[in-house]
């Protein structure tokens, strides 16, 4: 059996006082305050947030990843990211919970999008610039329709976190200028991550991937060489080593337990693979986590950084 990973907060205890909702909305400061304004560093699985902060700043970490920002500020956080907030007092905002079943329905037939909802977003003053006010309609939008107990509430509730995550997904599409041409090129790369989202930790073959896309191994990682630069094997390597820093980073498991969680049936190997991919053995680079020499680097660019 494997050992539970001790980051993980459940959604019944993100919706404490309203259990039987689907999802969960609240003012910042409800739960802020009650920590003296600072979140420590957690995870949640299989579930996003969306929180607009209209007044006052903060400081998140998305896997070891530091933000300072001052609103207005926007951020979506993808399921299994280690996020935290240091959050000046009396900051003002809203924060959105939803089980990311919730967002099937943008996921069903795009791929680039399901892809695309697993990265962290990070929309500061510069990229919000206009759309703020718009923004904070839909986060308004939720939180009159949370507070109601009219007729059709649940489906409302449902229909505006999809229009939510929607315009996050159309700021990072304008800030990049990544349009359709390029998301057709990368429909087979955004697919396979989403696999590896699923199976990183069975330690599946290539051709398990290959099969389950309908195409040759060969062929998955020739495009995988053409669209990020990489082999389709590196990829999956590089989502295991991700989790692999994450759990050392941030959770008191030992490197066998470690090991166990991602799969490894030899504590041994496990330290063999870590080593050749990130050059230092688990307990070294855990070491140099305590310390400050390293950070955890980030699963993808988040929009702050795109400048």
């Amino acid at each position: 059996m494997r050992p539970s990973n001790l980051l993980v907060v459940p959604f019944r205890e993100v919706r404490h006082f309203m259990p039987e909702d689907s999802l969960h909305v609240e003012a910042i400061g409800v739960r802020a305050q009650q920590h003296h304004w600072r979140i420590p560093a957690h995870r949640h699985e299989e579930l996003h947030q969306f929180q607009l902060l209209t007044a006052g700043a903060l400081v998140g970490t998305f896997d070891g990843e530091r933000h300072a920002l001052r609103a207005p500020v926007a951020l979506m956080v993808a399921p299994g990211v280690v996020h935290g907030f240091d959050y000046e007092p009396d900051s003002v905002g809203t924060q959105v919970t939803v089980p990311s079943s919730a967002l099937s329905s943008l996921c069903a037939h795009s791929p680039v999008v399901a892809q695309r909802l697993a990265q962290t977003l990070v929309l500061d003053a510069t990229h919000l610039g206009d759309n703020a006010a718009a923004c904070a309609r839909h986060f308004s939008a939720l939180s009159e329709e949370f507070q109601s107990q009219r007729i059709g509430r649940a489906e409302a509730l449902q229909s505006q976190v999809v229009l939510l995550a929607l315009w996050f997904l159309r700021q990072e599409i304008a800030a990049t200028g990544i349009g359709r041409r390029q998301a057709l090129r990368d429909t087979l790369v955004q697919r396979y991550r989403a696999l590896l989202e699923r199976h990183f930790h069975e330690h599946r073959p290539l051709a398990f991937y290959a099969q389950a896309l309908d195409v040759t191994a060969d062929h998955l990682s020739r495009v995988c060489r053409a669209v990020a630069s990489t082999s389709a094997l590196a990829l999956l390597h590089e989502r295991v080593v991700l989790e692999a820093k994450r759990i050392l980073a941030h959770t008191p498991m030992t490197v066998s337990e470690a090991a166990s969680q991602l799969g490894f049936d030899d504590a041994a190997y496990f330290s063999r693979f870590f080593k050749a991919e990130v050059g230092c053995a688990p307990s070294e680079f855990r070491q140099r986590i305590a310390s400050g020499a390293l950070a955890v680097p980030a699963p993808g660019r988040t929009l702050s950084q795109s400048r």
